[in-house]
């Protein structure tokens, strides 16, 4: 399974900066952060996959962080993306992926996560790859849960800041409003710069 809703950002030194001829930016491109100096690596996947009998998603957290953290110590080998300014961001899953490398990494100053779902006990029956119910499964939703990391994410050496959109006529059963709304209270309640 390839993910490919995870947007991750570095900005590039001075130094670096080359210029080449982009295209029209759209609402979602990009461009615009490219045109303000980042590096940016556009549809960028971070495989999850599972060996032998295991589960993609018993072993998803040290998945995408070793995914994460490979991305961008090659981004700054290359000198084009400062390690202190690096930003993280997605949607939907990405989203959700983009609250697990703010909790369990200090790679990111900053995340941008739109329409995630951040409490996956409250899509009992299964998500994304996860064919288990949470009867099934039940240390695998509570590990998947964003939600349940953020004093975690409170903890790490450099904490990431995090902004949070989310429309309120969402009609995914899986990223109610509700979702965005009790993980940024937690982040507020253990003192995480954030916004919703």
């Amino acid at each position: 399974m390839v993910l490919r809703s995870l947007r991750c950002f570095g900005h590039i030194p001075e130094n670096s900066r080359t210029v080449k001829q982009l295209d029209s930016a759209h609402w979602a491109s990009p461009i615009h952060w490219a045109a303000k100096g980042w590096c940016v690596f556009d549809n960028f996947a971070l495989p999850v996959i599972g060996e032998g009998d295991a589960q993609p998603n018993d072993t998803f957290i040290e998945q995408i962080v070793s995914g994460a953290t490979a991305a961008v110590e090659y981004a700054v080998s290359r000198g084009v993306c400062d390690k202190d300014r690096c930003a993280v961001g997605g949607h939907s899953y990405g989203s959700f992926m983009t609250a697990h490398l703010l909790s369990h990494t200090s790679l990111f100053s900053a995340g941008i996560g739109r329409s995630g779902a951040f409490n996956r006990t409250l899509t009992p029956m299964s998500f994304q790859s996860e064919d288990r119910s949470i009867w099934e499964a039940r240390d695998t939703y509570i590990t998947m849960s964003p939600l349940m990391h953020v004093k975690k994410m409170s903890e790490q050496e450099r904490v990431g800041k995090m902004l949070l959109i989310h429309g309120e006529a969402d009609e995914n059963s899986g990223t109610h409003p509700m979702q965005s709304e009790r993980y940024f209270a937690a982040l507020k309640a253990f003192g995480i710069e954030s916004k919703l």
